[in-house]
């Protein structure tokens, strides 16, 4: 390795593998009712509601269909779309199954969701060490167990092998060794950099940024004066550098829950009853998990799409829900929810500690709260 494509020295560079699943609902319930294959399947909200897209067939996919767009846009790209409901129950129980093959090849295993995980088997000796063949086998034997595809990217870090393993999809198997990352990276359209969302693409396209070439020649002074703390990691990222580690059994950073509504809300008094319950919801979860919060954070989406969120540390721990509905009403108070009509509201509980009385079970990293 020589010139720009140099990896940074260290003890012997890593091998990192990124399995995303491939349209994981959609499949699963194109796996359990056959009359459903080769259809367009939306899973997620009803087209006549407020919900959205959490994911769809690559038939769908074909008529523009996406994860995060409303059911009701879905449904107008696509009226012949069959819409259904989640089935988490099942989409765990498979989830279950495959990280029991990722276990197999590295206990070094990061979860990031219910179809996604990052695998570091630097120190593996199987097949030879080759990440690889690992990556061959553990598709291989997917497919075999629950009769899906998984997509897999194989590279000397996270940034890397999740960007090849979007690159084949789907049941796709990407290679990106270190000699070629930061060649790959200076194609890279800024769009397409795993983390960089639509406000800051958009900032990055208006500052003259298109691509990870572009963004390698900015100075650090000036992405940091332009992204604040996130500059560095940008900066690092165009010259193939992320030294994230697999950090496996991640556990929860927060738990909430929020719920969009058939029809706008504008009365304050019905958008606290709103909160209180979702709230309630959380707090039971995290008793039984053993948990208990002392931070809150409140999430508007005004009916224009708007988003933004209020946050607050408390004082103590907040077990009860009672305790929490004073802090709710200062949060909403924050926004301009009442002034502004509101479709969604959520409510989500962070740092997070053990309760007075023990855990009684390990949290599930490949289930949803």
């Amino acid at each position: 390795m020589n010139g720009s494509n140099q990896v940074p020295p260290a003890q012997r560079p890593r091998k990192i593998i990124h399995i995303d699943m491939d349209a994981f609902y959609a499949a699963v319930e194109q796996r359990d009712f056959p009359e459903l294959r080769g259809k367009p399947v939306v899973v997620g909200g009803a087209p006549n509601s407020r919900g959205v897209v959490a994911t769809c067939s690559y038939e769908a996919r074909a008529f523009g269909i996406r994860s995060a767009m409303s059911a009701a846009k879905a449904y107008r790209l696509c009226s012949k779309a069959v819409f259904l409901r989640p089935r988490f129950e099942v989409y765990r129980a498979v989830s279950t199954d495959i990280r029991a093959i990722f276990q197999d090849v590295t206990d070094q295993v990061e979860a990031i969701s219910l179809d996604e995980a990052y695998l570091d088997v630097t120190a593996s000796s199987l097949f030879q060490g080759s990440a690889t063949r690992m990556a061959e086998e553990i598709k291989r034997r997917i497919r075999e167990l629950t009769h899906l595809t998984a997509s897999a990217g194989v590279s000397y870090n996270k940034f890397l092998a999740k960007i090849a393993s979007d690159r084949h999809k789907p049941d796709g198997l990407c290679l990106i060794p270190p000699e070629q990352g930061r060649t790959v990276i200076a194609e890279l359209p800024i769009g397409a950099f795993h983390g960089i969302g639509k406000a800051t693409e958009a900032k990055m396209l208006a500052l003259g940024i298109h691509c990870g070439r572009d963004l390698e020649r900015l100075p650090l002074a000036t992405l940091t004066q332009q992204f604040g703390k996130a500059g560095a990691y940008y900066y690092r990222i165009a010259r193939g550098i992320d030294e994230r580690p697999v950090i496996p059994n991640r556990p929860r950073k927060s738990w909430g829950a929020e719920t969009t509504f058939p029809a706008d809300l504008s009365d304050k008094t019905e958008m606290r009853e709103h909160l209180a319950k979702l709230a309630e919801g959380v707090l039971k979860k995290l008793a039984r998990h053993g948990l208990q919060a002392s931070a809150l954070t409140v999430k508007v989406k005004y009916d224009d799409f708007e988003q933004v969120t209020r946050a607050r540390t408390l004082g103590r721990p907040i077990c009860e829900t009672r305790d929490v509905l004073p802090h709710l009403a200062e949060l909403l108070d924050r926004t301009e929810a009442g002034s502004r009509k509101v479709r969604l509201l959520g409510v989500s509980f962070s740092i997070l500690e053990n309760a007075q009385r023990p855990v009684t079970g390990q949290l599930d990293l490949f289930t949803q709260g």
